[in-house]
C-alpha cells in the first residue's frame, strides 16, 4: 500500500497534483525525508495558491530539517505557491498533521505518529499554527446524553428511516455512496478537498482488506442514502509483531491476527449526514449512526476506539462527539509558512 501511495502510476492523487520526493543524506546515510506537492484540486476548490509538504521524518538536527524544508519550499515557490502547509501525506484525505499531544498512545489507522521534537524544528524554521485537529477516545457504551437518546428513539420509530450495514457483495458501489456523502457533508470545511472517482476506486481496494461491515452503517430516508459512518479495525495492532517484514510468513500472520484473532479497537474514519437532511425533522441522524457503530463494535468484540480527526473550531461536531461519551486525548497540528 505504501509503495502504491508513492507511485505516480498507482496513486490517483497524482492525477490532479504535482509531487516531488526528497531524501536528506549525511555521509551517504539517510537522515531525513520530505515530500512537496501542489494539489491543483485544492487550489481550484479554495481559489488560492497553497503548496504542501508531507512525509516529514528527520533526526533531531536543525540543519537537516532546514535543508529538507527549504528544499521543499523552493520547489513550491518555483511553481507559484505563496504558502507551504503541512504535514499532509499527501492531502487532507490522507494522513494529516503532526502529533503534539498524546505521544503515549499508539497511532490508529491512517493517523500519523510524530517525534516530540518535530514541532520544535518546524517552529524554529518559521512555521506557525494553521489549524489543530482533535482525536477522541471512546469507550464502549450507548449514547449517554438524554436529549440524544430521545432523538435516536424517535428516529427508530419512523417507518421512512432505515438503518443498514455495508453490503460487501457490492462494496465498490458502497464506497461510492460514502464518498459522495463525504463530499456533500464536508465541502465547506477548512482545507477540504473533494475525493475523485479514481480515488474512490483506490479506497475501495484498500478498505476491502480490513473493513468489517458491522461498523459501517448507512441510514436511508425513503430509500435514499442520507448518511453513513465508516469505522475500521486497528490494522496497526495486527501488523505490530511483523516488525516491518511481510515475508516469508508475515503476511499470513497479519491476516490471521486481523481476520481470526481480530483487533479489539479501531478508528471512526467518517461520519457524515447530507446537508439536505440536517433539519429539525431529522435531528439526531448523527447520533443514530454513532449508536449503530456502537452496536456493531459490541458485536465485533471491541473494547474501545478512536473518533477523529475533527477540526478544533468545529464546535457542532465536537459537541456531538462529547455527547456520545468521547474524551479528547490527542492533538495534531497543521503548520503553515508564507513563501512570499
Amino acid at each position: 500500500m505504501e509503495k502504491r501511495r508513492l507511485s505516480a502510476k498507482h496513486n490517483a492523487f497524482y492525477q490532479h497534483a504535482d509531487v516531488e520526493l526528497f531524501v536528506a543524506l549525511r555521509d551517504g546515510q539517510p537522515v531525513g525525508r520530505i515530500s512537496a506537492q501542489v494539489d491543483h484540486e485544492h487550489n481550484r476548490h479554495h481559489r488560492d495558491q497553497t503548496g504542501f509538504f508531507g512525509f516529514f521524518e528527520c533526526i533531531d538536527d536543525i540543519e537537516v530539517a532546514r535543508a529538507l524544508l527549504e528544499t521543499a519550499e523552493g520547489w513550491l515557490r518555483d511553481r507559484g505557491m505563496n504558502a507551504a502547509r503541512g504535514p499532509l501525506n499527501f492531502s487532507m484525505n490522507g494522513e494529516v498533521g503532526m502529533l503534539i499531544e498524546g505521544f503515549e498512545y499508539p497511532p490508529q489507522p491512517l493517523m500519523p505518529y510524530s517525534q516530540p521534537y518535530y514541532a520544535r524544528l518546524l517552529e524554529e524554521l518559521g512555521y506557525g499554527k494553521a489549524k489543530d485537529l482533535y482525536a477522541w477516545k471512546w469507550e464502549p457504551h450507548q449514547v449517554p446524553h438524554e436529549s440524544a437518546r430521545r432523538a435516536i428513539d424517535k428516529l427508530r420509530s419512523r417507518p421512512d428511516v432505515v438503518v443498514r450495514r455495508a453490503r460487501m457483495n457490492n462494496f465498490r458501489a458502497e464506497v461510492g455512496l460514502i464518498l459522495d456523502m463525504y463530499n456533500d457533508a464536508w465541502k465547506d470545511n477548512w482545507g477540504f478537498v473533494p475525493a475523485t472517482e479514481a480515488e474512490a476506486d483506490e479506497v475501495s481496494s484498500d478498505l476491502r482488506l480490513v473493513v468489517d461491515p458491522r461498523i459501517v452503517p448507512f441510514v436511508e430516508i425513503n430509500g435514499v442514502p442520507a448518511g453513513a459512518a465508516v469505522a475500521v479495525p486497528d490494522s496497526n495492532w495486527a501488523m505490530q509483531p511483523l516488525k516491518g517484514s511481510l515475508f516469508p510468513i508475515g503476511w499470513a500472520r497479519f491476516l490471521w491476527r486481523l481476520k481470526v484473532r481480530r483487533p479489539k479497537s479501531g478508528r471512526m474514519l467518517i461520519l457524515g449526514i447530507r446537508k439536505e437532511y440536517r433539519t429539525r425533522e431529522y435531528a439526531g441522524l448523527a447520533y443514530l449512526l454513532a449508536e449503530e457503530v456502537y452496536l456493531g463494535a459490541m458485536e465485533a468484540g471491541f473494547t474501545g476506539a478512536e473518533f477523529g480527526w475533527t477540526l478544533e473550531d468545529n464546535g457542532l461536531v465536537n459537541s456531538l462527539i462529547r455527547r456520545i461519551g468521547c474524551e479528547q486525548y490527542k492533538r495534531y497540528r497543521i503548520y503553515e509558512k508564507p513563501l512570499t
